[in-house]
C-alpha cells in the first residue's frame, strides 16, 4: 500500500538578498529598496516500500542554485505593460513613466515575470522547478507548493498540481 506524503523544503540558507521596486501602475511605483526574501518548497509524492520518498536534496540544491541566482543583485521584470527595458552597453536603461533608471549589466537580473512582486518570484520559482517534467514523473510528485516570502509573515503562495487526466 503506498501513502501519499509531503515533503517540505524550508532552510535558512534558502534565501536571497536582492533590490526591486513594486510597479503599481503606468505613473507609480516604489522607491527602489531592498528585502531578505526566504523561499519555502513543498513536494506531495508517494512513501515508497523502504520508508522513503527520494532523495530530496536534489531539489534543495535546485532551489539554493536558484536562490543565489538572484542574490544580492537588483531585480527587473522583463514583461511589465509599464516598464521597459533597452540594452546600451553594459547597462540596462529602465524606462518608467517618461524616466531613465540606468543600470550595470553585472548588478542586474532580468526576470520573464510582470513585476518584481512576492506573487511573481513564487511563480518564476516554481516554473522552473517543473522544468524537468521526466524528473517531476520519475519522483512521482503530484504537488509542487512554493512560497516566497519578503518579511516575517508576509509570503506569495503558488501551487501546482498534477491532473489526474494527464497521467
Amino acid at each position: 500500500m503506498s501513502r501519499l506524503t509531503t515533503i517540505e523544503i524550508q532552510k535558512e540558507e534558502c534565501s536571497f538578498s536582492a533590490g526591486h521596486f513594486t510597479i503599481f501602475s503606468a505613473t507609480e511605483r516604489e522607491h527602489l529598496h531592498g528585502h531578505n526574501y526566504y523561499v519555502s518548497l513543498a513536494l506531495q509524492t508517494i512513501v515508497e516500500h523502504n520508508g522513503l520518498t527520494f532523495d530530496y536534496r536534489h531539489f534543495k540544491q535546485k532551489l539554493l542554485g536558484l536562490c543565489e541566482l538572484l542574490d544580492r543583485h537588483l531585480l527587473l521584470p522583463k514583461n511589465s505593460p509599464y516598464l521597459t527595458l533597452e540594452e546600451q552597453e553594459d547597462y540596462w536603461i529602465a524606462h518608467f513613466n517618461q524616466q531613465k533608471m540606468p543600470f550595470l549589466k553585472n548588478d542586474v537580473v532580468v526576470l520573464p515575470v510582470k513585476n518584481i512582486t512576492i506573487e511573481e518570484l513564487a511563480v518564476w520559482f516554481l516554473e522552473n522547478i517543473l522544468k524537468n517534467q521526466a524528473e517531476i514523473d520519475k519522483y512521482k510528485i503530484s504537488k509542487v507548493i512554493v512560497k516566497v516570502y519578503n518579511g516575517p509573515g508576509q509570503a506569495g503562495k503558488v501551487e501546482w498540481c498534477k491532473s489526474f487526466y494527464n497521467k
